[in-house]
């Protein structure tokens, strides 16, 4: 099972070991794609202040930032799963689960970036800050830099079971999955079951409950179909969209009354 999930925009602070070294990263194939990010972030914030803030989309209140990602080279670097904060981690809590456990997320849950394009939880990296959705100067709009390389890693990356997939819709633009691999993957969307509506909060936390779930469970689903039966038996009201054509995936709501 190979589960992908978005970053958090609020993210911890570096570390105060090593600095990053993206040669020691997950997937490595994304090695080149990731330095020319990395020049141009660091280079675009070091260079100009104001410019890098609009690029960012960043408030006055977060100018830290800026300085933050000038010194993305020498920050130390901690594991992606400490780095990433917010409502979904929170609900995960990395931190709690028993060691079979968090060896099964070390191999499971991919992180998608738009600085780094997916690191997995046990990746060191710093505390940064660049969304899917900027567009800097060199790369351009990240969302679809990241389509080609991408392209190129997550197929082997998702192997032969289940892609279970987490994302938002800007993290999504970057990989899509294709043919056969589209064919055992599916979407999750989390609805208040009171008004059958998207709820942020519903959506990130009951996310992080359900990863958290299957780690704990010990939970490898070969497929879509036995994943709702896991989920089902986990205690989740499921509903199901099976694909109508052939290479698309499945798409689950999970229907919450409240998240405590």
């Amino acid at each position: 099972m190979l589960v992908l999930l978005p970053p958090s925009e609020g993210k911890a602070a570096s570390g105060r070991g090593a600095p990053l070294k993206l040669e020691g990263l997950s997937l490595p194939g994304l090695a080149e794609a990731r330095a020319a990010v990395l020049d141009e972030l660091v280079e675009l914030c070091g260079a100009d202040e104001e410019k890098a803030r609009e690029v960012l989309g960043l408030s006055e209140g977060l100018r830290g930032e800026i300085t933050k990602n000038t010194e993305l080279r020498t920050a130390g670097a901690r594991p992606a799963g400490e780095i990433y904060t917010g409502v979904l981690y929170d609900a995960l809590d990395l931190a709690s689960l028993d060691a079979a456990a968090k060896k099964r997320a070390a191999k499971s849950l991919l992180v998608f970036s738009g600085l780094w394009g997916a690191v997995g939880v046990t990746d060191r990296i710093p505390s940064y800050r660049c969304s899917m959705g900027v567009k800097l100067p060199g790369p351009g709009a990240l969302g679809a830099y990241w389509r080609g390389p991408m392209a190129e890693v997550m197929p082997e990356a998702a192997g032969d079971g289940l892609v279970l997939d987490l994302r938002s819709s800007a993290y999504a633009s970057a990989w899509k999955p294709k043919g056969e691999v589209a064919e055992r993957t599916a979407t999750v969307r989390v609805l208040h079951a009171p008004t059958r509506k998207v709820v942020s909060h519903f959506n990130k936390a009951t996310k992080g409950r359900i990863v958290r779930s299957l780690l704990m469970a010990g939970s490898a689903p070969a497929g879509p179909a036995e994943l709702v039966d896991v989920l089902r038996d986990l205690g989740y009201v499921v509903e199901v969209e099976e694909p109508a054509k052939a290479g698309r995936p499945w798409n689950l709501d999970v229907l919450v009354d409240e998240v405590h």
